[in-house]
């Protein structure tokens, strides 16, 4: 007699929540590093942003991150937002769809900011969604005057995916 094993793969959305959270995050610690912006700030609240974003993206009410880069002329210069989008199933690979190679190049290509340079996260919601510990109702900048690039998709897994639009004056 032969035994028989059957292997089902379960992917739930917290997975897809933790994946795209790490892509955010991790895309943004790079940024910053390549922009030369102190990320004492970001480090501290790592956890707290982890949690928060991981919790929105799990509830399917996370609609952007926003990265904010305020410098020191009172500018805001560049702006990278982290649209997340959702979809009705949960099938799709698990994937940083955009190459690490290609990446390092749009990043290559950043311009520094001054010295004294401060970012602000923000999130936007597609409607109601839970409150998380540090974070509070704030005001984005205006953008209407930067242009922007899209990089496109950053990071996919089942149920969302996650891209990137970089705004510059």
């Amino acid at each position: 007699m032969t035994a028989t094993y059957t292997y089902t793969p379960t992917y739930t959305r917290t997975h897809t929540a933790t994946h795209l959270t790490e892509v955010i995050l991790g895309t943004i610690a790079d940024i910053l590093a390549d922009l030369g912006i102190t990320m004492d700030q970001f480090h501290r609240n790592w956890v707290q942003n982890e949690n928060a974003i991981k919790a929105w993206i799990e509830e399917g009410s996370l609609k952007e991150v926003v990265l904010e880069c305020h410098r020191p002329s009172g500018a805001v210069d560049p702006v990278i937002e982290f649209p997340v989008s959702y979809t009705a199933t949960g099938t799709g690979n698990v994937e940083f769809t955009a190459s690490r190679a290609r990446l390092a190049r749009f990043r290559a290509k950043l311009d520094r900011v001054p010295a004294g340079t401060t970012h602000r996260l923000f999130c936007t919601f597609n409607g109601p969604h839970s409150a998380q510990d540090g974070w509070v109702n704030g005001t984005r900048a205006n953008t209407s005057g930067l242009r922007g690039i899209n990089f496109g998709t950053l990071g996919t897994a089942p149920h969302a995916t996650a891209g990137m639009r970089y705004l510059r004056g």
